[in-house]
């Protein structure tokens, strides 16, 4: 197995708090190719109970500190190869603890372009700079006179000087010391100047906020530092970042000027020159890439959560569902689906203007409830989306019919993917986008997985983050969401089983491959028989699949078939059998799980043991509860300030939360508005689904904004009557 740098262990444990001995443990099990979901579920004794964002903070810190162990080797072999490198050099490198120490040592061994100091270096300049360097009290005039050579194109005593000074700019420039307390004066006290770029202020209307702004750039909130970021990359701002130019120069002139002699004079030029033309340039970018890459985590955390709230939304279950696409010109597209999400049927009414036809759409759903045995219908929350629920509210059917609006983001980009047409090849966009809304309220874990995460609408700014470490950070939370819950095996669609520990989409591909030429899996221990999943694969993968139609009950709970010797000896003991423990209360209180406990063993996965025998397979997400929208509001011109109605969270973001009030435009809560007392972060408050009672405070129709409150919870829990809101 790969070797684990004991120096990484130690870093991560100072860095964490986390024991060293788990640490190295944790990276053996990930070196060794076991998942984040399988580590912190199934081998909590090596761990030490070590949840899933502990494991994957020591697994990125891992990865960062190799990345910059690879990046140190790379540096000392060019040195080397120079010939440049001492001992002392050499383990200046081999100590900097970060990847920017690190490019600091390197900068003045770092091949070069052609730069005003090698220029100067060529034309024979270096030892006046050496010279004017020690700053003793020489005729520096004289001593440039003798570098005049017209030859190498140095005509006077003047160009002497200036490409000496050239030479010592470079020098200050390469100083590791000088760029370490520039950059703490940056990182400290760095102010960020935004304005319009000029002829762009129409066109970028949208930037307004930044037209003319400034803010300390330690101060600045992760959402700004994006939005001005994108504003310059779209054109129409620019961006400046420094801080007071007295203090850096003041810096400077302390670490390089001696006295006040006329070569001091000379040094004082180059240092000056050596801030602006080099040192803040490149130290600003530096600013930039560190902003940006701050902000990005952030905006990454704030997606990660808001997915993992979507991803894990209560599921209606196992319901016959008919699901309808609204529309106004094009009509409503609707499909009939059963327990299994299976299209029954299709088909389009037209209630809505410029058709107008409400009576027969009203029969039409009438009639395909009774005929199909529908118990819910799912209504696309979009375009005429709300006149469609008063349409089917309207209707009086012969039974109890649940009717429920559904976040429709991210239906469109199902619907024309390749995945939908390979799933209904017959059907247009129009259909599949109808089968994606059903689906999603009988079990939005199984359905959002289909569809990239960026194109479900709960991020910030996520086309503009680092995109590799989003796909990891949404990666993780699918994966993480998706064993949480577990996955059936015969009835789970490929994507799903992609996400299933161990897996993957090759394996994937197998498993559906089997069920399709072999039939229904019946047993976990039947994986093994299916092509290219090994030993391995099923280590990793068996607890987080479920056998509905195994015969061996612990199939269809999350105990791990390494452990079904365990509970077989504990229904032995009781002379009883597996199914008789999980029936019985108690017969499972007489377990006393010390004597159970092994060196593989140990009380956690015990515990988790008899949690599974309490309740197997229990679903981690919570009860599907109906929600209701205001009726009288269906339109922005509705609103007035003050009203207070009922919402749902749909977004959250560094600056506050958007609520869906059942118009086409969500409202946002500032911050501000969260709460009575300081609110930090939006997710102490609020989260991704909540129903929420919220009061409008503005309303701005031509700018299509909605500006609501969540203060004063207690008045807003109990809420007003919508008659109460219609008068207002």
């Amino acid at each position: 197995m790969e070797t684990i740098s004991r120096l990484h262990i130690n870093k991560i444990a100072g860095s964490t708090g986390i024991p060293p001995d788990r640490i190295e443990k944790t990276a053996r099990l990930l070196k060794s190719g076991a998942t984040i979901p399988f580590i912190s579920r199934y081998r909590k004794e090596i761990t030490g109970s070590l949840d899933e964002v502990q494991i994957t903070g020591i697994r990125d810190m891992l990865s960062q500190l190799e990345e910059l162990d690879k990046r140190r080797i790379a540096i000392l072999t060019s040195v080397e190869e120079q010939g440049l490198l001492t001992p002392e050099l050499e383990k200046a490198i081999q100590n900097a603890p970060t990847l920017t120490e690190l490019e600091d040592l390197y900068l003045p061994y770092r091949p070069k372009r052609k730069t005003r100091a090698t220029v100067a270096i060529v034309r024979g300049l270096e030892p006046l700079a050496k010279i004017i360097m020690e700053q003793g009290d020489v005729d520096i005039s004289k001593k440039a006179r003798d570098f005049k050579d017209i030859e190498k194109e140095v005509c006077t005593i003047e160009e002497a000087l200036a490409g000496a000074r050239d030479i010592i700019a470079e020098w200050i420039n390469e100083d590791s010391r000088a760029r370490a307390r520039i950059r703490l004066l940056m990182e400290r006290d760095a102010v960020i100047y935004c304005h319009v770029t000029r002829g762009k202020e129409k066109e970028g209307q949208k930037y307004e906020t930044y037209f003319k702004w400034q803010e300390k750039a330690r101060e600045a909130p992760s959402h700004r530092i994006l939005a001005m970021f994108r504003g310059e990359k779209e054109g129409f701002l620019k961006i400046q970042i420094f801080p007071e130019q007295t203090a850096a120069h003041a810096i400077l002139e302390k670490l390089f000027l001696k006295n006040s002699s006329a070569c001091a004079q000379q040094v004082q030029m180059a240092l000056v020159d050596a801030y602006k033309r080099l040192l803040l340039p490149s130290l600003e970018t530096e600013m930039r890439n560190m902003l940006k890459e701050k902000a990005d985590k952030k905006a990454i955390r704030v997606f990660g959560e808001n997915l993992r709230q979507l991803l894990l939304a209560p599921p209606l279950g196992q319901k016959r569902i008919l699901a309808i696409d609204p529309g106004f010109r094009t009509g409503c597209k609707m499909v009939c689906l059963d327990e299994e999400g299976r299209l029954l049927h299709n088909e389009t009414i037209y209630p809505h203007p410029p058709t107008g036809k409400k009576g027969p759409a009203m029969a039409k759903i009438q009639s395909l409830v009774n005929a199909y045995r529908i118990d819910a219908i799912a209504i696309g929350n979009g375009t005429a989306g709300r006149e469609t629920e008063n349409l089917v509210k309207r209707i009086r059917f012969d039974t109890d019919i649940v009717a429920v609006m559904v976040n429709e983001s991210g239906a469109s980009v199902y619907s024309a993917s390749d995945l939908a047409r390979e799933e209904f090849p017959d059907y247009d966009v129009t259909v599949r986008g109808a089968v994606s809304i059903g689906r999603r309220l009988s079990d939005p874990l199984a359905e959002l997985v289909k569809i990239d995460p960026k194109a479900i609408g709960v991020g910030q700014y996520q086309h503009d983050v680092n995109q590799k470490l989003l796909k990891q950070a949404l990666d993780d939370v699918v994966m993480s969401c998706v064993n949480a819950v577990g996955v059936e095996i015969n009835t789970a669609s490929k994507q799903l089983l992609t996400y299933v520990s161990g897996i993957g989409p090759a394996l994937a591909e197998s498993i559906v491959e089997y069920r399709n030429t072999t039939g229904p899996v019946k047993s976990r221990r039947e994986l093994l028989n299916i092509p290219r999943l090994g030993a391995r694969a099923f280590e990793q993968s068996a607890g987080f699949i479920r056998v509905a139609q195994s015969e061996n009950p612990l199939d269809q709970s999350a105990v791990h078939p390494e452990s079904y010797d365990l509970v077989e000896l504990m229904a032995s003991d009781l002379e009883a059998g597996v199914a008789d423990l999980i029936q019985d209360k108690a017969l499972r209180q007489k377990i006393r799980l010390d004597q159970y406990v092994t060196n593989d063993r140990g009380l956690p996965t015990l515990q988790d043991i008899m949690g599974e025998l309490d309740r197997p397979g229990r679903d981690p997400r919570q009860q599907f509860d109906l929600f209701a929208f205001d009726q009288n509001i269906t339109k922005m011109e509705d609103l007035r300030e003050g009203m207070v109605l009922p919402g749902i969270v749909t977004n959250i973001t560094a600056f506050g939360a958007f609520v869906d009030i059942g118009l086409h435009q969500d409202g946002l809560v500032h911050i501000s508005e969260l709460a009575d007392r300081f609110v930090r972060d939006p997710a102490e408050i609020v989260t991704l689904n909540q129903k929420v009672q919220v009061r409008v405070l503005s309303v701005d129709t031509a700018r299509k904004r909605i500006t609501l409150s969540m203060k004063d919870s207690k008045d807003l829990q109990q809420g007003k009557p919508a008659d109460q809101n219609k008068k207002q």
